[in-house]
Formats: structure tokens, C-alpha cells, sequence
């Protein structure tokens, strides 16, 4: 006689952050509170940050993808923790530094979003490099509606992305964008159907994982860098950081397989 399968274990015992390694150097990060929508709690801030601390330090890592999984990216953070803070609270928290490895990851990042990016979701979609968004996705920074705004990055950010009028109309309502319409604005990189989102972020973060990934850090941070630079600086960064890549191996490598008609294989130095 066959023994019953144990029950399943409850939500509250299953892990609220999933790192799996996929082949061709890929890792995928997975939001997984699911009946709390994803809310950015303490606890899975802390387990993203440390995530991506390590993430970073992996040399065989290569592109990372960011999901809440099929139904929904991130619903903003936890009000329940917020309703009751004071401004020290809230200082003390200090975000910065707890969001900080992705800020500053070295690698390439790409959200995949299905369903609601809001607030706290949108912010942590924002620091990401690429955003792939499902057809019925949505994006939003409804902060002003319970009385505060955005704390990490949702109006530096978003303004850099889509402008400030688009920006202010978001911010200033609250009112959630589609994903159409944040694609138009520039918000957005790519709309797919909704099953395609996971698979589109994987087959592009494979395809990015196949690059040098010197040339692929360099272009992150110069790109990065740049933005707010006056042009004739950015345009510095870009000589040099271009100039420095011709001591690598991977440029040789790239370019001798190209006159060969070969595929070139990247090892990272």
C-alpha cells in the first residue's frame, strides 16, 4: 500500500524569496508572497538585498531576471508596517542601503512584470535595467493617496524614465497606467502576452548571458553613469571605458571569431 503524500506546507512556511540558476548563466529571483500580493516587506527587502549581494559576487552569473511570478509583480510595500511609524522610524529603516545591490548591481537585471507594479513594485521594477510587461500589467505610485510619497526613487527615477509631465500626472493621481501606455511613455521595453512575460525575460537574459560580460558590465555603468552627466563627460566615460575593454580577452576573442565565421566563446576576461 502506497503511503498518502504529505499535505502541502502552508504558506507561511514556504520561503518569500526563490534564487534559482538556470543554465548559460541566468538567475532568476522570485518574489513569492503570493497572498500578500508581493508586499515589500522588511524581512523580503532584506532577503532581496541579500540576494543580489550575492548575485553580484557570482561570476558565473551573467543576466538576472526579477519576477513576482504570473499574477502579479509587486503590490507597493507593507502599509501595515507604515501606519504607525514616525519620520526616526522610518530613517532608521534606512532603504538606501537595504535596496543598494541592486541598485548597484553590476549585472544586467530584467523585470518581468505581470499584473500590478505599484508603488514600492514600481520603484523596485525601476531599478532594474529592463522592464518586460505583460499586456495587462499595470504601473503606478498611489503613495499620495494614503497621505505620503515615494521613498525609494519613484520620483527621481520615474522622471528620468517618461519626462516630467508624465511623471507628475503619476505621481499627482495615483492613478495606475497600463502597460501599453507605459511602454509609449517610456517606461516600459517590451509588452507581451501575459504567459509569454517569464519566458521572453529568460530567453532575453540567455541572450545577454551569451555576451562578453565585461563589455556587458561596462556598458551598465556607463550608461548609468552617464545619464546625468553633461554629454561631454559621458562621451568621456564612453571613450575610456571602450579603450579599457581592448585589454581584455573577450575582445580578442570576439573579434578573431568574427573573421573566422565562428561563435566566440566568452569567458569573462
Amino acid at each position: 500500500m502506497h503511503s498518502a503524500s504529505p499535505p502541502p506546507p502552508p504558506a507561511s512556511a514556504l520561503p518569500e524569496l526563490i534564487v534559482e540558476r538556470h543554465e548559460g548563466g541566468v538567475a532568476l529571483v522570485l518574489l513569492n508572497r503570493p497572498d500578500a500580493t508581493n508586499a515589500l516587506s522588511l524581512q523580503l527587502q532584506a532577503l532581496l538585498s541579500a540576494a543580489f549581494s550575492e548575485l553580484s559576487a557570482d561570476e558565473s552569473v551573467r543576466a538576472i531576471v526579477l519576477s513576482g511570478g504570473s499574477k502579479v509583480f509587486a503590490a507597493g510595500g507593507d502599509i501595515k508596517s507604515l501606519v504607525d511609524a514616525g519620520p526616526i522610524d522610518i530613517l532608521q529603516r534606512h532603504t538606501e542601503r537595504v535596496w543598494a545591490p541592486l541598485e548597484r548591481c553590476p549585472k544586467p537585471v530584467i523585470a518581468a512584470v505581470c499584473g500590478y507594479a505599484f508603488g514600492g513594485g514600481n520603484e523596485l521594477a525601476m531599478h532594474c535595467d529592463i522592464i518586460i510587461a505583460g499586456e495587462h500589467a499595470s504601473f503606478a505610485q498611489p503613495e499620495i493617496r494614503i497621505g505620503i510619497m515615494p521613498g525609494i526613487g519613484g520620483t527621481q527615477r520615474l522622471v528620468r524614465a517618461v519626462g516630467k509631465f508624465n511623471a507628475m500626472r503619476i505621481l499627482l493621481t495615483g492613478k495606475p497606467v497600463s502597460a501599453a501606455e507605459a511602454c509609449h511613455m517610456g517606461l516600459v521595453s517590451l509588452v507581451v502576452p501575459d504567459e509569454q512575460v517569464l519566458p521572453e525575460a529568460l530567453a532575453m537574459a540567455r541572450t545577454i548571458a551569451s555576451m562578453p560580460p565585461l563589455a556587458a558590465m561596462q556598458i551598465k555603468e556607463v550608461v548609468l553613469a552617464g545619464m546625468d552627466a553633461p554629454l561631454d563627460v559621458a562621451l568621456m566615460l564612453e571613450r575610456k571605458a571602450n579603450q579599457l575593454l581592448f585589454a581584455s580577452h573577450d575582445q580578442k576573442e570576439g573579434m578573431q571569431a568574427f573573421i573566422d565565421k565562428r561563435k566566440p566563446a566568452y569567458t569573462g576576461h
